[in-house]
């Protein structure tokens, strides 16, 4: 792990109606793999520091991405009003929630803005043209809740290895989604090989636990084929 640098903001993204982008150009450059995070500093304080995933791959070059849902707290006000040409402060690269390349099948499933690490290893695929089969399955409580929809769409386009679909507790009729919440028959039905898979799960802490046991004791995934992370960018 290297040591704080500062780092510009570049551009700042809405997303949805809850949730930023935001791009930064670090002073160093430095490598990361596809779904780590970082930890970043708007200001001095612990109340202006949190850890983010990388949303933006490795394969996207000359900037950083981080993207965080926008809430009361201190930081995210801070984040909130942050525009191009601000310093901030980062160090990188954290985490072992990183794609195997070696495991020929795989299966996303994620809730809300714990999508960012899963959309960096997606795109990271994609650019890479690796023979990996990716599934996602993405739960969220309505459409507008969605984040980097619109990326997951082309990346679909791009890729007959990348499927995904959206599970959403409410939906306007003519949105394509299978509603409810994540369960054994959904994961059943849309990932019908989910024996031959590794499943990497992403999210709240609580839907993150939920998956795990549904998958080891419904499924019966073996554990060294559940890799979890307990999203720490809400």
């Amino acid at each position: 792990m290297t040591t704080p640098i500062r780092a510009k903001v570049k551009e700042v993204i809405q997303r949805n109606y809850n949730v930023k982008s935001i791009r930064l150009e670090p002073e160093v450059t430095g490598d990361f793999k596809a779904g780590q995070f970082l930890c970043v500093w708007l200001k001095d304080g612990d109340e202006y520091k949190r850890y983010l995933s990388i949303s933006s791959s490795p394969t996207e070059k000359g900037y950083l991405e981080i993207t965080k849902k926008i809430s009361q707290s201190v930081f995210s006000q801070t984040l909130d009003a942050v525009k191009p040409g601000d310093m901030l402060k980062v160090q990188y690269p954290m985490g072992k929630f990183t794609l195997d390349e070696s495991f020929p099948k795989v299966a996303f499933l994620s809730g809300g803005i714990g999508i960012t690490p899963i959309r960096s290893m997606c795109k990271y695929a994609l650019d890479k043209g690796l023979a990996t089969d990716i599934i996602l399955l993405y739960a969220n409580r309505t459409p507008r809740d969605i984040v980097f929809g619109e990326d997951f769409t082309q990346m679909q386009e791009q890729s007959a290895r990348i499927r995904v679909f959206h599970v959403l507790c409410e939906a306007e009729s003519n949105f394509h989604c299978i509603r409810g919440m994540i369960n054994s028959e959904i994961v059943k039905t849309q990932i019908p090989d989910f024996a031959l898979r590794k499943f990497f799960l992403c999210g709240p802490p609580g839907m993150v636990e939920s998956m795990r046991k549904m998958l080891a004791q419904e499924l019966l995934v073996k554990r060294e084929n559940i890799i979890t992370e307990n999203f720490q960018g809400y």
